[in-house]
């Protein structure tokens, strides 16, 4: 069964809007305070460079990047799992395990306060859980039609 590239592509975009509205929030409303600190704790003025122009275009980026491989990974996985939320919640399992393990040297290296790494490690699980379920509510293979 051939993965239907139009549907990942929107769900992909859906999913991308969704982690970056969510980070949008996080980062400039709710953890501003402590990320700033943390940030410039470590390197001096390193925050405000955090929050650059080019910054943000990345971080933007980044997340659509991210969306569309959220969505690939649900539609490459479904065959196997099956269609819904519990496929979707899977593959959003995988992203914040590997997401989670690739940053956790910044904690350990002492960067990122405990605290913080654990609170950013929660927002990012359920970003992505909301992500990959509204991209796997897009997402649907060419006979998903013919079956219905």
């Amino acid at each position: 069964m051939a993965l239907n590239t139009g549907k990942v592509i929107a769900g992909g975009l859906a999913a991308g809007v969704i982690l970056n509205v969510i980070d949008y929030v996080t980062y400039t409303k709710v953890l501003t305070d402590q990320v700033t600190a943390a940030a410039d704790s470590f390197h001096s003025g390193m925050a405000a460079s955090m929050m650059s122009g080019n910054a943000i275009t990345v971080y933007i980026i980044t997340d659509f990047i991210v969306g569309l491989l959220l969505v690939w990974t649900y539609a490459a996985i479904r065959p196997r799992y099956g269609p819904g939320p519990r496929t979707a919640m899977l593959a959003a399992f995988l992203f914040w395990i590997l997401s989670a393990f690739w940053v956790a040297p910044n904690m350990l290296m002492g960067m990122v306060p405990v605290r913080l790494w654990w609170t950013e490690s929660f927002i990012m699980f359920v970003n992505l859980l909301i992500a990959a379920w509204i991209g796997a509510m897009i997402y649907s293979e060419s006979d998903d039609r013919a079956a219905a």
